[in-house]
């Protein structure tokens, strides 16, 4: 069961590879030309392939970001007019910072939530996580922060 995890964790994109080789290069005259030399557009195309985001996990990613974003960013439109008639109406006296706080509050709310979208969807293909996606979350900032771990090791290393 174990080994199961591992596995899916090491097919899952973003994860830092723990286990790096250093690459040791000692070609002679004859395997220099025995190996075929990839060019630098090839060699990119190879990493970009690598490191694309599956279809499925995307198309995840945006509905999130749409729905933990596109709530609190409405709102925040919709607070100018509904201040605005609540004010034309004479309901309350409303201070104009009040219209300011109010809508930059949503629309900050509107921004991590792009942020949250992004983070609490399931990074792998084969599950699609829960609805809220906190367990997604946690998951994945674990995994962001090894990645800037492993990233800030890597020059010391070398």
């Amino acid at each position: 069961m174990a080994s199961q995890s591992e596995e899916q964790r090491a097919s899952l994109p973003f994860e830092p590879s723990n286990k790096r080789k250093k690459k040791h290069k000692t070609t002679t005259g004859s395997d220099a030309q025995a190996e075929p030399q990839s060019s630098p557009e090839t060699q990119r195309k190879a990493q970009a392939s690598l490191s694309a985001i599956p279809e499925g996990v995307s198309q995840r990613m945006v509905r999130r970001m749409a729905f933990f974003s596109g709530i609190p960013t409405s709102l925040g439109i919709l607070s100018f007019f509904i201040f605005y008639w609540i004010v034309s109406q004479e309901l309350l006296e409303l201070p104009p910072y009040t219209v300011v706080l109010v809508s930059m509050g949503l629309f900050g709310l509107g921004v991590l939530g792009l942020s949250y979208g992004l983070i609490s969807a399931s990074w792998d293909e084969q599950r699609h996580g829960t609805l809220l996606g906190w367990n997604e979350f946690t998951t994945n900032l674990k995994r962001i922060f090894a990645a800037w771990r492993s990233a800030r090791q890597q020059p010391r290393e070398e």
